[in-house]
């Protein structure tokens, strides 16, 4: 019974993270809807709207925010690469890509970071960093030359989803520093309000026409406010959570089951169905980034037990 309780306790502190990376999952079937009534731009915006005014109210609930003058230069450079930089290729990259392969190559984040990190803050790479970056990089491979891949087709696609991976990057090293004055929650909320200004002139230029000629309907509601509350909002202040109980490390380890949320709710609710090489080449993924994170995971326990 004691064993019972304290693995239904472990459960529930883990919980938080993997909705979290759940909803980051789904979200790319969520924008592939959209996408057949909206450009990647008005997604974007809207997203960002409502997540926004949803946040407004959590945050001034808890007391509101207070910014340094100092910092709002940097919150302006973390906001120029997410969302700015990574939603414009991420959404527009899923227009030529599945949603399960987009997730994949989003989910390469984690291995890709070290590479970074190790260039602009001196983190060094372990054999297990370099041994996951490579496998990963095969799995993607394995994916995007199945049968029914769309690499052919769609190289401009592949090439903007990494756009996003890059994005990711250059945000986490530009927001490692803001992380320990103000909360992830924060965070989230003024990158979506200068967002929003980065991505109102882009709207009003290329995307106004379409998004006033376009009727709204249930379709549109249901995976617009899904995207927004779910991806964009709940999702973060779970992964908040998450990062408050267990540590940023411990939590990026979740990103890799983004893949395995996409496909599985892909097939669910659409019947997409993954080839045998698909299914190899996802795996390939998860079994590469968690080798790369292996010797950090292992440190970080034995740091933490002390």
């Amino acid at each position: 019974m004691t064993k019972l309780k304290i693995n239904i306790k472990e459960f529930l502190i883990y919980l938080p993270a993997l909705l979290a990376m759940v909803f980051f999952g789904m979200s790319f079937i969520w924008t592939k809807v959209l996408l057949d009534y909206y450009g990647p731009i008005t997604i974007i915006f809207l997203r960002l709207i409502i997540s926004a005014i949803l946040l407004t109210v959590f945050i001034f609930a808890r007391g509101g925010i207070k910014v340094k003058k100092s910092d709002y230069k940097y919150f302006f450079i973390l906001a120029l690469f997410e969302p700015f930089l990574y939603f414009l290729g991420e959404n527009y990259g899923i227009r030529y890509v599945s949603p399960t392969v987009a997730s994949i190559i989003i989910s390469t984040i984690p291995v890709v970071t070290p590479i970074f990190s190790y260039i602009f803050l001196n983190e060094k790479l372990s054999i297990y960093n370099i041994a996951g970056l490579l496998i990963s990089f095969l799995g993607v491979i394995i994916v995007l030359t199945a049968k029914n891949s769309t690499l052919v087709f769609s190289l401009k696609g592949i090439l903007l989803l990494f756009l996003s991976v890059l994005a990711a990057v250059g945000y986490s090293i530009i927001a490692k520093p803001l992380t320990g004055r103000y909360s992830s929650v924060k965070i989230v909320y003024l990158q979506n309000i200068i967002g929003i200004l980065y991505f109102a002139p882009l709207l009003f230029t290329l995307e106004i026409k379409e998004l006033v000629q376009t009727s709204l309907n249930f379709e549109i509601i249901n995976a617009l406010l899904q995207l927004a509350v779910f991806a964009s909002t709940l999702a973060f202040i779970l992964m908040t959570t998450s990062i408050r109980k267990l540590g940023v490390n411990k939590t990026n380890v979740f990103v890799n089951l983004i893949p395995v949320a996409t496909a599985l709710f892909a097939f669910i609710l659409y019947g997409q169905i993954l080839s045998i090489q698909e299914i190899i080449g996802i795996l390939v993924v998860i079994i590469g980034l968690f080798l790369a994170q292996k010797r950090k995971y292992e440190k970080i326990v034995v740091h933490e037990d002390r």
